[in-house]
């Protein structure tokens, strides 16, 4: 599977079918716990204040401790969520704003997001198995895309394919849902917000070459 670009990954935001549909506000519930899950952590009990004209100790990263996957599950979601929006010159990766987070308060708030994340995870690792003989995680970079490739586009996928077409298709959407409500993702996108303007003369050629239009 070739490395799926931003503009890819916001028309399948807008494409998120209905039994997926995310009521807005738990979106920005779960942006803001992705957010506070990446904030650094200052750890100043033990060392104290820094002495005077000494440099701050750094912020260790916050340990995140997942409650609706199990540690196998994460190390498969935080993978494979970076092939779906990878770091790149210009941004950061799924993994860096905070998405796979953003997918536990998700999957908390729905069972049925929990329900078919679940199963798909587990498809995905019973397909490797059947293919590698291991696991999604242990297998190779190669290995990953060549199964990828299978599900990726659900309308060119074999019919015995398709659960985990359906399940990708998900997983995309929901990616590109916690990716563009990030701070990293809104940087990218390139949004500042509403602003007055004294005669609208239509969308900017700039925003427009952006979004390939």
């Amino acid at each position: 599977m070739s490395d799926m670009n931003r503009r890819e990954a916001l028309q399948n935001l807008l494409a998120i079918p209905a039994g997926l549909a995310m009521a807005p506000d738990a979106i920005e519930r779960a942006a803001a716990h992705a957010h506070e899950a990446l904030e650094p952590q200052h750890d100043t009990h033990e060392q104290g204040a820094p002495a005077q004209g000494a440099a701050a100790p750094a912020a260790a990263p916050r340990a995140y401790m997942p409650k609706q996957f199990t540690s196998d599950e994460w190390r498969l979601v935080r993978l494979l969520a970076n092939y779906v929006i990878p770091r790149d010159a210009h941004s950061g990766s799924a993994t860096d704003a905070g998405v796979p987070e953003f997918m536990d308060f998700m999957l908390g708030e729905s069972a049925g997001m929990r329900t078919w994340m679940k199963s798909g995870l587990g498809w995905m690792n019973a397909e490797c198995r059947t293919r590698f003989g291991k696991g999604f995680v242990s297998c190779s970079d190669a290995q990953r895309r060549e199964l990828l490739d299978a599900i990726a586009y659900p309308k060119k996928a074999a019919p015995e394919m398709k659960p985990g077409a359906d399940f990708f298709s998900n997983f995309r959407n929901l990616t590109a849902s916690g990716f563009f409500s990030s701070r990293i993702g809104i940087a990218d996108l390139g949004y500042v917000g509403n602003r007055p303007v004294a005669k609208w003369e239509g969308t900017p050629p700039e925003v427009m070459r952006k979004m390939g239009l």
